[in-house]
């Protein structure tokens, strides 16, 4: 087992690795920027780095800097948690050079399986079901108005590296094409550095449901069920939950194994989720997370197990702790992204923490890097925690988490909190009448 993780993230992810190694009984360091000196992670590890300014390509996103950090800790592993570099081929080529464990997928895999045009192209070859698009990346103009004409309309850009909704446009009419085709082009270059560009036939009123898998080196794959993650705002997920409460139990057997057998056909290990679009009758897969995910505490109060201390234990050279038949889901699972934000329109909104009230009771997970105190930087993310609760059925946990939105108390800055409230409230939350495009249209007024 290792003696010593280095963390390379920040806020609750990075608190969430150092309980999971010290519960192992193994070291941990931390890294932080100046802005982040006096962090709960930073206080919860047994040593502290600094890496920087307060700037993320500084610090956090600063390769040599962290590299400089790893080689004098003294640690043998390195958890990246999410975001950051927890994608980036070079930074576990640095590990590799360094002599420590990268805790998830190997650079090849890594670097492989982040072209989603080629994943998408390979999945096909081997029966996996995909939207149906391009094989590979569009190149031309020219053979891009070739592939849309036989797609149909409306179809989707979407950029061949990186997520998050970056380089993505909905095409409705071939008069939109060329543009939308360049200005995807564009923000793809700007935000990933690469312009890659693929088309997928847009579905129009999808779920989005994905399924966690982990894979150790003795060949056993496994899935840890699935989250409905289709309540998002431009792209970027606010709830999830678990069981999807819209999929027959028959559609929900086909998916999780389809999300094994593309693991399989990807040689993937460790952890990672396979996300797919469903439309009501069928599935098909998008792409592949080749890492944790910020609603991992989702499977592990639905199964009952640490996916954290799995991905220590995997990259450490042990089997599984559990094989597919010991994972049966105990309970109905929902998590909010309690961040600070514009609770109306979802505008970062910084400042001091000058008040906090946590809630608990039976059934209740609150993840969260944050005291009365705490600066909420606008340099990072805004998420202030992740709440998490538990029941014995939909209804059980819908009206739980009302109540912990209830008794959830931050003052100082402006929260997702009141929008939860509204939405969890809805006949069309309560009755499961939603789709990805739902909290733009409803909360947001997007057409």
């Amino acid at each position: 087992m290792f003696k010593k993780i280095l963390i390379a993230n920040r806020g609750e992810i990075a608190v969430r690795v150092i309980r999971a190694a010290k519960e192992l009984g193994i070291q941990t360091v931390a890294v932080y920027s100046t802005e982040d000196k006096d962090s709960m992670h930073v206080k919860l590890a047994d040593e502290a780095i600094c890496i920087g300014p307060a700037e993320a390509k500084k610090s956090y996103l600063h390769l040599f800097n962290i590299a400089q950090a790893i080689a004098n800790s003294g640690c043998d592993a390195v958890h990246p948690g999410y975001g950051f570099l927890s994608e980036n081929p070079n930074f576990v080529r640095i590990c590799d050079d360094l002599g420590v464990e990268f805790i998830g997928p190997d650079a090849e895999t890594m670097e492989r399986l982040a072209d989603k045009a080629k994943v998408k192209a390979i999945l096909d070859e081997n029966g996996i079901p995909t939207v149906p698009g391009s094989s590979g990346s569009i190149d031309d103009e020219s053979s891009l108005i070739e592939v849309a004409n036989r797609i149909g309309y409306p179809l989707l850009l979407k950029a061949s590296w990186g997520g998050g909704g970056k380089g993505m446009r909905v095409v409705r009419k071939e008069s939109e094409l060329i543009d939308s085709y360049r200005a995807a082009k564009l923000e793809a270059k700007a935000s990933f550095g690469r312009d890659d560009i693929y088309i997928e036939k847009f579905i129009e009123h999808p779920r989005h449901i994905e399924v966690q898998i982990i894979a150790d080196e003795f060949g056993n794959i496994v899935h840890i069920g699935e989250r409905d993650c289709t309540l998002q705002r431009r792209h970027q997920k606010l709830l999830e939950e678990s069981p999807s409460p819209v999929l027959k139990e028959y559609t929900r057997k086909k998916l999780h194994h389809t999300a094994v057998e593309a693991a399989k056909v990807l040689g993937y290990k460790n952890a990672g989720t396979m996300e797919f679009l469903f439309d009501g009758e069928d599935f098909y897969f998008i792409e592949i997370n080749t890492r944790i995910q910020v609603e991992h505490p989702v499977s592990e109060m639905c199964f009952g197990i640490d996916l954290i201390k799995e991905q220590i234990n995997v990259s450490a050279g042990y089997e599984l702790s559990f094989m597919q038949s010991a994972l049966k889901p105990e309970f109905h699972v929902i998590e909010c992204r309690i961040n600070a934000e514009d609770p109306d329109k979802f505008y970062p909104f910084p400042g001091t923490i000058e008040g906090l009230y946590i809630p608990g009771g039976p059934g209740v997970r609150v993840d969260t890097a944050v005291a009365c105190g705490t600066k909420i930087s606008p340099y990072y993310d805004s998420m202030i925690a992740k709440l998490i609760v538990r029941g014995n059925s939909r209804e059980e946990a819908r009206k739980r988490m009302l109540r912990c939105l209830d008794e959830f108390v931050i003052e100082g800055v402006k929260t997702t909190i009141p929008f939860f409230q509204r939405l969890l409230t809805t006949n069309d939350f309560i009755n499961n009448n939603y789709d990805t495009n739902f909290i733009d249209k409803k909360f947001l007024g997007s057409t």
